[in-house]
């Protein structure tokens, strides 16, 4: 397992588990961030993660991505 933030651009991983605080995972479950769910980390740009998850792409802070372990 490791962090999402570190995952090699363009190749889908599951997601194994969320951490944080129950506020923060739920937020992420919310943007659809879930334990079984498949990401593909697109770019690393200034301390922002851009990740497609469910056919669509969202950024997140790189300390919320540091959470979601693939």
């Amino acid at each position: 397992m490791m962090p999402l933030s570190i995952a090699e651009p363009n190749v889908p991983l599951t997601i194994r588990k969320v951490g944080g605080n129950q506020e923060l995972r739920q937020h992420l479950e919310t943007l659809g961030f879930t334990v079984g769910a498949t990401v593909t980390l697109i770019n690393v740009l200034g301390g922002n993660v851009i990740v497609k998850v469910k056919e669509s792409r969202i950024a997140i802070g790189e300390d919320m991505a540091r959470r979601i372990m693939v």
